[in-house]
């Protein structure tokens, strides 16, 4: 069963979809900054692109992107509790979709424990959290891109037997 992500809750909304996108592109992009590759694989000397090589742009731009992110996670949750739950059903990919931001948004809360200064995690501790939250992120943009060609939606309406 094909879905559609054009329905009346604000998934709809071609603005917020952008503004996801959006943010979405840039934490990757800056996700995968924070490993020195840009500056390895001469990404940073196309002109226009040598912040990318710079540490904490790249990080201050990640937590940016997350923070972003974030509210729009806590729009789209609450849009949906309180406007459309009786209306819609979240789709079998909406589902497998929000499991997989889930562990990114866990495993990123950890790497931002990691980041402070008076938090240690054991080394092996933190190559999992690292390596999870790369898992994470690889397999969300495979499994969004993947199922934006396949056209599957977000949400379906609710269609109620009698």
């Amino acid at each position: 069963m094909k879905t559609s992500n054009q329905t009346g809750l604000t998934a709809g909304n071609k603005a917020l979809r952008r503004v996801f996108i959006l943010a979405m592109a840039l934490t990757a992009f800056t996700g995968f900054g924070q490993m020195p590759i840009f500056k390895r694989y001469y990404i940073s000397d196309i002109p226009g692109m040598a912040w990318s090589a710079d540490f904490y742009a790249t990080h201050f731009l990640h937590y940016l992107g997350a923070s972003v992110l974030l509210g729009l996670f806590a729009y789209f949750i609450l849009d949906y509790i309180l406007a459309g739950r009786k209306q819609f059903q979240l789709t079998p990919s909406a589902w497998f979709r929000i499991i997989l931001m889930a562990g990114i948004v866990g495993t990123g809360i950890l790497r931002v424990f990691k980041n402070m200064p008076d938090v240690l995690f054991s080394p092996a501790f933190t190559v999992f959290i690292d390596i999870s939250h790369l898992g994470f992120a690889m397999a969300y943009l495979f499994t969004a891109l993947v199922l934006a060609v396949m056209k599957r939606g977000w949400l379906r309406k609710v269609s109620y037997a009698v």
